[in-house]
């Protein structure tokens, strides 16, 4: 086996892991079997699962929780442009390929040095995770019930650290420092003004001031 096809399965067995907790998550906060393998089969993107179900438990509307899994789950679009003349080479597969792009596949795949490793890597990581995430998604709402309160467990803390994890490669350049601070503010200063939800669409702000810094110098 090459050792990016072995290295994706790997990895998407880790991510099986994750959604344990999701699953478990989800039942806590009240979904049943069928929403939550809905939303691991169709939504697959798990930062927006977790915001979406982290909405919904803290008694947000279903707008914000669909508002914050959209917000998040709006970076696909870029990973599906730059792995669009990738995905160009399967025809009629490009369509139902496109499930697939989410940051892990797309991370294995820019990373080959050719595009034949490239949609290799591309496959067996997304088809892994996808395996593996549903699975253990289905594991968690089964534990779901005998866990209990996941704050018991310390499971409530990867709603947040999921956006923590996603923040971090964002933050090496001065806009992504200036967006990361503006959206916390932004947040934090929501919170006892807003419904739940609303202090992470609101984040989104952080953005316009982000944008600014980056705006080249017309001046010369």
């Amino acid at each position: 086996m090459p050792p990016h096809r072995r290295d994706g399965v790997i990895f998407g067995a880790a991510v099986g892991l994750v959604a344990i907790t999701f699953g478990v998550l989800a039942t806590t906060a009240g979904l049943s079997l069928a929403k939550t393998m809905a939303m691991s089969l169709l939504v697959f993107t798990g930062a927006s699962q977790f915001a979406a179900v982290g909405v919904i438990d803290g008694g947000g509307s279903p707008i914000a929780a669909v508002g914050s899994g959209l917000l998040l789950g709006a970076r696909n679009a870029f990973y599906g442009m730059r792995l669009s003349p990738l995905l160009a080479r399967v025809g009629g597969w490009r369509v139902p390929s496109s499930q697939l792009v989410i940051d892990e596949s797309t991370a294995f795949a820019v990373n080959q040095e050719d595009e034949r490793s490239a949609l290799d890597a591309f496959y067996a990581t997304g088809l892994s995770v996808f395996v593996f995430w549903n699975l253990g998604t289905l594991a968690g709402v089964q534990l779901g019930a005998i866990v209990g309160e996941p704050e018991t467990w310390g499971l409530d803390a990867a709603f947040p650290a999921s956006f923590v994890a996603l923040l971090g490669p964002q933050i090496a350049t001065a806009p992504g420092k200036v967006a990361a601070v503006a959206g916390a503010a932004i947040a934090i200063g929501a919170v006892p003004l807003t419904p739940a939800g609303a202090p992470i669409l609101l984040a989104a702000l952080g953005v316009i001031p982000a944008l600014l810094l980056r705006r080249p110098d017309r001046s010369t």
